[in-house]
């Protein structure tokens, strides 16, 4: 019988949602019957949690690195024997130490083959900052910690089941988006979902949608050139190579008709563009994907939840479609992988003569 795949879980902000949220998905036994979970956090956080939310019929098995998981069961990497207070709703700077700590053991343990999965829990990213945290957010940290060499790029994937967005930029003022808004960046940004909807969501030739930056696509410039000037070209750029895209289309059209429902992947420029109307159509089942780096990471696609933690009233379905969501691309990259690992030679064979040619060699 093949292993199951060890799931790696972080516990995000102790004074948020996470830790209710992952005790009543991993409540459920038939999670364990899929995967091996193995929570980074603190024996006593959860003893702390499991009484606040009467979760009683938790258990779980401590180890020391998640070498020693045992299948069948829910796994705790004790990050610490100190206790860690908790302050339900506020940002603290403990809180933000806490939520490193699980975190960094956590990427060492993938880095190393130890968990096959990360699924990291809500971080606050202003508590979290430290001399050793200075990045926006989980995708910017990952693609510094996690990339194989220069050509491995972090790209966030926004999904369910009936929409896939991805993004240009991420964390960044906006402010800063004209600037930010290139042929380039916009070319690789399309170029590195194609691959991604191909190798990680099983989508042979993928159609995307781009958007456009301004309303009503800049209306021929007089509300903003971009579209001219980057995106268009981008689009025909990408088409040139093969891949199939469409736009830019004005993203309130776009969403409120419905348009996206025809296309396998939507590639918006900014952060709010693409996930605001996402997570209305999501309907708490959205889950946020690290896609271009060599491992597979995913997320719940909302924050920390100060607002209702400790309230006994949050929601964990998107924690557990992330981790559902985690084991599906892994399995997808896995076939892939080995679907194009050793492709047939390109061939033909002459008419009139008893001679096949190999075409991956030069011609004499």
């Amino acid at each position: 019988m093949a292993r199951l795949l060890k799931v790696g879980i972080t516990h995000g902000d102790i004074n948020g949602i996470s830790y209710e949220i992952i005790l009543r998905t991993l409540s459920d036994e038939r999670l364990t019957e899929i995967c091996t979970p193995i929570i980074f956090g603190s024996a006593k956080l959860i003893g702390y949690f499991k009484k606040l939310f009467g979760i009683e019929n938790f258990r779980f098995n401590i180890i020391k690195d998640a070498t020693e998981a045992e299948e069948g069961v829910v796994n705790l990497v004790n990050i610490s024997q100190e206790e860690f207070k908790v302050d339900l709703g506020l940002a603290t700077p403990e809180a933000g130490r806490a939520a490193l700590l699980s975190l960094d053991m956590a990427t060492e343990a993938l880095k190393n083959g130890e968990i096959d999965i990360l699924v990291t829990a809500p971080i606050n990213k202003h508590s979290i900052q430290s001399d050793d945290f200075h990045f926006a957010g989980h995708t910017e940290y990952l693609q510094d910690k996690l990339r194989d060499d220069s050509d491995d790029k972090a790209l966030m994937i926004l999904f369910n089941d009936s929409a896939r967005v991805a993004l240009v930029t991420t964390h960044l003022p906006l402010s800063h988006l004209p600037e930010a808004i290139t042929q380039e960046k916009v070319l690789d940004t399309i170029t590195r979902f194609d691959a991604s909807l191909r190798k990680d969501f099983a989508i042979a030739g993928p159609r995307i949608a781009v958007l456009s930056l301004n309303p009503h696509n800049g209306d021929n410039g007089l509300i903003g050139n971009e579209e001219q000037t980057a995106i268009i070209p981008a689009i025909q750029e990408a088409t040139q190579k093969g891949i199939i895209c469409f736009g830019p289309f004005a993203a309130d059209g776009f969403f409120g008709s419905g348009a996206y429902r025809k296309y396998d992947g939507i590639v918006a420029m900014y952060h709010d563009q693409g996930l605001a109307p996402f997570k209305v159509i999501a309907d708490n089942k959205g889950v946020n994907f690290t896609a271009g780096l060599p491992f597979v990471r995913t997320s719940p696609d909302h924050g920390t939840g100060y607002d209702i933690a400790g309230r006994n009233i949050a929601d964990e379905t998107s924690l557990r479609e992330a981790i559902y969501k985690g084991i599906d691309i892994y399995r997808n990259r896995v076939a892939y992988l080995q679907a194009t690992h050793n492709p047939l030679r390109k061939q033909y064979v002459e008419k009139g003569a008893d001679k096949t040619v190999d075409l991956t060699k030069e011609s004499l």
